[in-house]
Order: C-alpha cells, then sequence, then structure tokens
C-alpha cells in the first residue's frame, strides 16, 4: 500500500505500527516517518507538528550543486542523473541535500537524524540506513558500489564528490 501511495504523492506517509517488521517494510516502501504503539497521542501530534514545520520552511539555497552526474537544485527540490530527473521523497531530498552540501564530510546517523528529521527525533540509526539504501537506488548508477553517498564505517555517511562548476 505505501508503493502504491508514494507512486501516487510526494506527501509524507507517517506509519503507525507495533510490529518492527511492518516498519521497517513500509520506511523501504517510501514511508518517510514512522512511530510504534502503543501510542503517545501527544508525541504522535507534535511530531506531525515537526513534520509540517520542516514541509513548509524547509531551506533555501540559490545555486545548483553538480557533482560529475549528479545535479541537485535545493531552491527547486530537483535532483537529475544524466540530464534525466530523479524522483526523490522529501525526506530522501533532504537527507541528499544536507549530505551533497557539505562534500567529504562525514555525517554520524544521529547527526543525520537531528538535522533531516529534527531535533527531539527519537527515531534509531536504522532510520537513516534505510532513507541511505533507498536514496542510492535512485541517484547511484550501481548502489551496490557506491559513488556518492558512501559508508564509512563506524562513523555514518558520506557524499563523496568534487563539485563542478557549471558555465
Amino acid at each position: 500500500m505505501v508503493k502504491q501511495m508514494r507512486t501516487a504523492t510526494s506527501a509524507y506517509i507517517y506509519i503507525v505500527s507495533d510490529h518492527s517488521d511492518t516498519i521497517l517494510q513500509g520506511l523501504e516502501a517510501g514511508a518517510d516517518e514512522y512511530h510504534e504503539h502503543p501510542v503517545n497521542c501527544q508525541l504522535l501530534v507534535a511530531r506531525m507538528h515537526a513534520l509540517l514545520r520542516r514541509a513548509s520552511g524547509a531551506f533555501h539555497l540559490e545555486n545548483a550543486l553538480h557533482f560529475g552526474h549528479l545535479e541537485i537544485r535545493p531552491d527547486e527540490g530537483r535532483v537529475y542523473r544524466d540530464g534525466k530527473e530523479i524522483s526523490l521523497t522529501r525526506t530522501e531530498f533532504r537527507l541528499l541535500c544536507e549530505l551533497a552540501t557539505s562534500p567529504n564530510k562525514v555525517f554520524a546517523r544521529e547527526t543525520l537524524l537531528d538535522r533531516v528529521w529534527g531535533y527531539g527525533y527519537f527515531g534509531d540509526g536504522r532510520l537513516v540506513d534505510v532513507h541511505v539504501r533507498r536514496l542510492r537506488t535512485k541517484i547511484e548508477v550501481r548502489p551496490d558500489a557506491p559513488e556518492y553517498v558512501v559508508t564509512v564505517r563506524g562513523l555514518g555517511y558520506r557524499f563523496d564528490g568534487e563539485k563542478v562548476n557549471q558555465h
């Protein structure tokens, strides 16, 4: 069901479940967030407000970023590989921009959780891993041998790439 929703909309998809397997499958299929049972209504509402705040005024960068075959246009919310637009979820796009705006810098999973999902988010590093894996399948020519989003064992992730100036 999540895959069908993701193909039809770029809206945030929020999963509520008491099964970690269901949550993991949902995230891999395209969900952006999750909440485990039992549901704490105050926490659920706070997370929804945080999502809405991030969606309404995320961040704005003025110029496109060029890395080899990859072009990222943060101000437009678009990504291109070899001139063809790649469809990313909002979370995947925020994650990519967070990494690509500081190329070659290593980001711990916890840092990415704070910057992409928001301070006070009580998820674990698996959420970042799932989104990185999905992002790689979309932007990398060979996701199993990533060129751009690279794992730094024991530390986190790094965006490998030298910016290419476009005239």
